[in-house]
C-alpha cells in the first residue's frame, strides 16, 4: 500500500479509546480489573526497593524464569516493557520489505512505517486462514499474530512455520497465546535462528498499567533488537511481575484461566448467534469478531447504555460493520445481550 494512502490514525487506534471510565468494558482484552491478589502481594512487597535502581540480579532472575517456562536458554530471552516495545524494536533489523498479515493488530505495521521501512499488507480474506503463498517471496520480515487479534483465528503451528524462508525473519505475536488452553500452536519453544516469538503478560494478568512482555529468539537476533537500548529498560516491579508469572504455579493458574475463557467464549457465541449476530468461528482467543448490519449505530446504542465495544474498521481488511468484543462471563454478557436485543438490530 502506498505510504501516502495509509491512515495512521486508524493504525494507532486502540480499544482503550472506546471504553470510557465506568463503562462495562468489552472493548479491551485485559482479563479482570486488577492482578490477582497473590500477584499484587508480590508487587507490593517490592515497593521498598524502588529507591534503588533495578538490579542485574533481578533481571537475570526474570530471564531465567521465562527461559525455564518455555524450555529455552536464558540468552534466548529479551525482557520488554510490554509487547509494544518489542514492535518498536523491529526496525532495528533493517528489513528491505516487511510483510504484515491482516486483519491483525496494527502496532507492528505502524512502528515499521514510522521508521521508514517499506511495508506490504497481506490481506487474508474470510475465513482468514493462513496461506504462505500469499506472502511476497522478497519480504525479509514477516509479522503475524497467533491467535490473531481481532479475528480470534488460531493458525496451525506448521502453517506458521511454512512462512520461513532463507534470509527472512519471522515474527509471531503470541500476545494472547496464554489465553488458549494448552497453547497447542505456540512456537515459543522453537529455537530457530530466523524466528522471533513475542509474548505479553498484560492480558491474562491484568498488567496493562505495568507493561510487561518478552521476546523469545536466537541470541544474535535479540542482540540486534537490543542495540542502543537505554540503561534499566525495565523497572523493579516489571521484573518482579515477569518472574512471578513465569512460576510453575502461575502457569497452572493461567491454564485454568484459559479453560474458563474457552467455556465463556462458547456460551457467548451461542447467545450472540441466537440474537442473529454473525460471530466469526472457529474462535480460539479471548475475544470475538462480530459482523452486524450497522456497526457505528450499534456501538453508539451500546455506549449510550454504558457498554463499550471495540470498533474493528481500524484493522486492515475489515469494515465499519465489524466489531470486536472481549470474552466475558455471564452477568456481563447478560447486559450486552439485553442491549443488543433492545435495538432490534442484526
Amino acid at each position: 500500500m502506498p505510504e501516502d494512502s495509509v491512515d495512521r490514525a486508524k493504525l494507532r487506534h486502540h480499544g482503550d479509546v472506546d471504553a470510557r471510565p465506568g463503562m462495562l468494558d468489552f472493548a479491551v482484552n485485559v482479563q479482570g480489573a486488577a492482578p490477582p491478589e497473590w500477584l499484587r502481594q508480590r508487587l507490593a512487597a517490592r515497593l521498598g526497593a524502588l529507591g534503588r535502581y533495578p538490579s542485574a540480579e533481578d533481571a537475570d532472575a526474570a530471564r531465567r524464569a521465562v527461559a525455564a517456562r518455555h524450555r529455552r536458554a536464558p540468552g534466548e530471552v529479551l525482557l520488554l516493557a510490554g509487547a509494544a516495545e518489542g514492535f518498536a524494536m523491529l526496525p532495528r533489523l533493517a528489513p528491505r520489505l516487511a510483510a504484515v498479515l491482516h486483519p491483525s493488530f496494527t502496532e507492528p505495521e505502524l512502528a515499521l512505517r514510522d521508521a521508514g521501512v517499506p511495508v506490504t499488507r497481506v490481506l487474508l480474506p474470510p475465513p482468514y486462514l493462513l496461506d504462505s503463498a500469499s506472502v511476497p517471496v522478497e519480504a525479509d520480515l514477516v509479522v503475524l499474530g497467533n491467535p490473531t487479534n481481532p479475528t480470534s483465528v488460531l493458525h496451525p503451528a506448521d502453517a506458521v512455520r511454512a512462512l520461513r524462508r532463507p534470509g527472512r525473519t519471522l515474527v509471531v505475536d503470541e500476545a494472547f497465546a496464554d489465553a488458549v488452553a494448552g497453547e497447542p500452536e505456540s512456537l515459543a519453544a522453537d529455537a530457530a535462528p530466523d524466528l522471533l516469538v513475542l509474548r505479553s503478560l498484560t492480558k491474562t494478568w491484568a498488567l496493562a498499567g505495568l507493561r510487561c512482555g518478552y521476546f523469545l529468539g536466537d541470541p544474535a537476533l535479540l542482540a540486534r533488537l537490543e542495540r542502543g537500548r537505554a540503561h534499566w529498560p525495565l523497572g523493579t516491579l516489571q521484573l518482579e511481575a515477569i518472574t512471578a508469572t513465569a512460576d510453575e504455579a502461575a502457569v497452572i493458574e493461567a491454564e485454568r484461566r484459559a479453560e474458563a475463557v474457552a467455556a465463556a467464549r462458547a456460551a457467548m457465541i451461542e447467545r450472540l448467534t441466537e440474537l442473529g449476530v454473525h460471530v466469526h468461528t472457529p474462535a480460539e482467543g479471548p475475544f470475538l469478531l462480530l459482523h452486524v448490519a450497522d456497526g457505528a449505530l450499534l456501538r453508539k446504542h451500546l455506549a449510550d447504555r454504558g457498554i463499550a465495544v471495540r470498533r474493528a474498521d481500524t484493522f486492515p481488511g475489515l469494515g465499519p460493520n465489524h466489531l470486536r468484543v472481549a470474552v466475558r462471563d455471564g452477568p456481563e454478557v447478560d447486559r450486552l445481550v439485553a442491549a443488543i436485543r433492545s435495538t432490534g438490530m442484526r
